[in-house]
């Protein structure tokens, strides 16, 4: 870097009161004796740390400044940027390719003034390089990361295909097993444990909430669901199907011999010190077990109802409907629409030490502290009737019921909210009206359902459009003139290294909310239509899951195509 840069810098780190000026002259008398970098000399002095350094350094060039615990250092997968950086390149000159759209390349470095590296790096990727700023220590972390493990799934899967497989296919051929000690020995294999390591890290590093592992007639299956939408990855060879499905058993522990029935498990996993629970489930299939694997990443769960997708009047109902001594609240929906999410949010905000809070699940998906939580275990007689029967000799306040399922739990939740329990249940409706007339059909009666109910919310699960690449556009005259819009601008999705080129990244609830009035509570005593609560709803205010959409898509947190696709436009 140039001297001049240097002194304005070694000005700057003094302004800011990272050092002294007479530390300042001691650095500068070193780097007169030694040469090379002030910065570096004065790291090397323990006068200031290495990221102290950079930071200054890019407010000095007004240029971002990427570190590992900001959770933005991590390069774009399948970009093939290990291909246009190679790693011997990487090392030696401490840079690491983090994206690339069209013909730029976003480049971390340690020096971004070596005008020579960065014009070597235009000729070797054939891209305009826009550096940003990056400790070298941080920067060879990423590089052993990223170049270690991009392609180290790859590389297992490539390899998978060139395994002798000659025994094992005959094996297969004629309909036999393979025996439970050569089982075991082949699940404990190096390469299978790899593989299987492998799927599950870049599962989780692809931000996915289930992997699938699903055996065919001369294939096998692998998928991600990312946002919930489901991608294929390049699968390992079909006769390692049973290697790895014995691998993910021994894991969860669960019986490797038994292939004939249904299997639930567990398995905890660490990642990058954080802790990340993982479900499985097995089932026999025709072609052989298929394995999904559901990823409950703690660490990147909000239980915050500010955050749930509520708007205001939303949430004011909802805090008033959950901070009553008694009544029963539902959140309805398809399976996979956040359900039990909402629930914790709500839980994790009315726990305190003055209440006793009770749950019962199947199962137990996230375990949250001052919270007892009970996991059902029908093989054993432990119900959800059963335990919310032993749970109103537990001294209860609060209780959450994972599902309603049957008359028999319907009704304990009932009893209990009128009997000066809050209950928190979700149950299967297209909407929140329909969760009414839901409870009556499976036996409520209708002058016990009246006085318990509380709130019913209804939701869905809708895609976030990147905000690093959405495009906004003017609706058209149609949309605006049936008031279907309000907003003169609105986005669509694109695509971009950052979200895999999906136009998506992450996801969020739309969600319709219905207090139940008077008005609600007598036409329930009438045994009225879920149209005519809906109509009487409406009337009071609330908003429909499209007409949620609808105001998402206004403020450009999503697409009208997904929220159309999640509601099918209906209102």
């Amino acid at each position: 870097m140039a001297k001049e840069k240097y002194s304005r810098f070694g000005e700057l780190l003094v302004k800011e009161g990272l050092i002294t000026a007479s530390q300042l002259e001691t650095a500068i008398s070193a780097q007169r004796q030694e040469g090379g970098r002030l910065g570096e000399i004065l790291v090397k002095l323990g006068m200031i740390k290495e990221d102290q350094m950079v930071t200054v350094l890019g407010k000095q060039l007004n240029m971002p400044y990427f570190s590992l615990g900001t959770g933005m250092f991590k390069p774009a997968i399948d970009q093939g940027l290990e291909h246009l950086i190679p790693q011997e390149f990487a090392y030696k000159n401490s840079v690491l390719p983090l994206s690339r759209t069209l013909r730029s390349l976003t480049v971390a470095m340690f020096d971004p003034l070596d005008l020579i590296l960065i014009d070597n790096l235009r000729k070797l990727t054939g891209c305009e390089i826009n550096p940003v700023i990056a400790t070298r220590s941080d920067i060879m972390k990423a590089i052993e990361e990223f170049y270690g493990k991009s392609a180290m799934l790859k590389d297992a899967v490539k390899s998978s295909y060139e395994t002798d497989v000659s025994i094992t296919q005959a094996q297969e051929d004629v309909g036999q097993e393979l025996s439970l000690d050569k089982l075991i020995a082949r699940a404990e294999e190096a390469p299978v444990v790899k593989l299987v390591d492998l799927i599950i890290r870049q599962a989780i590093n692809e931000r996915a909430s289930d992997i699938h592992i699903e055996p065919f007639k001369d294939k096998l299956s692998l998928r991600y669901r990312i946002d919930g939408k489901l991608y294929e990855i390049p699968p390992p060879a079909k006769h390692l199907h049973l290697p790895l499905v014995s691998r993910v058993k021994i894991l969860a522990k669960l019986d490797i011999a038994e292939k004939r029935l249904p299997q639930d498990g567990a398995i905890l996993v660490h990642i990058d010190e954080r802790p990340i629970d993982i479900r499985v489930s097995i089932i026999p299939t025709i072609y052989g077990e298929k394995a999904v694997l559901r990823i409950l990443d703690r660490g990147n769960t909000v239980w915050d109802l500010n955050f749930m997708g509520f708007d205001a009047r939303q949430l004011e109902q909802v805090r008033k409907a959950v901070f009553s001594p008694y009544g029963l609240v539902l959140v309805t929906g398809p399976t996979g629409s956040g359900k039990s999410t909402s629930l914790y949010a709500v839980l994790s905000e009315i726990k305190n030490t003055s209440v006793n809070i009770v749950t019962v699940e199947d199962p137990v998906e996230y375990k949250i502290d001052g919270v007892n939580q009970v996991q059902i275990k029908p093989e054993v007689g432990l119900t959800f009737a059963t335990t919310l029967r032993s749970f109103l000799r537990q001294d209860p306040d609060i209780m959450f019921v994972g599902e309603v399922r049957d008359l028999e739990t319907a009704q304990i939740c009932i009893r209990s909210a009128l009997t000066g329990h809050l209950v928190l249940s979700t149950l299967h409706t297209n909407d929140a009206p329909s969760a009414v007339n839901r409870l009556m059909d499976i036996g409520i009666e209708p002058y016990m359902l009246a006085p318990s109910l509380r709130i019913v919310i209804a939701q869905r699960l809708i895609r976030k459009l990147c905000p690093d690449c959405k495009e906004a556009y003017e609706p058209s005259p149609t949309q605006l003139k049936q008031g279907l819009i309000k907003a003169e601008l609105i986005y669509k999705a694109v695509g971009c290294s950052k979200c895999n080129n999906t136009g998506y990244k992450g996801r969020t609830c739309i969600v319709e909310v219905m207090p139940v009035t008077m008005d609600i509570q007598e036409l329930i005593n009438q045994r009225a239509s879920f149209q005519k609560i809906r109509e009487v709803a409406r009337a009071a205010g609330m908003s429909t899951l499209y007409e949620s959409g609808l105001r998402k898509v206004e403020s450009g947190i999503t697409s009208l195509e997904e929220v159309l696709a999640v509601t099918l436009g209906g209102d």
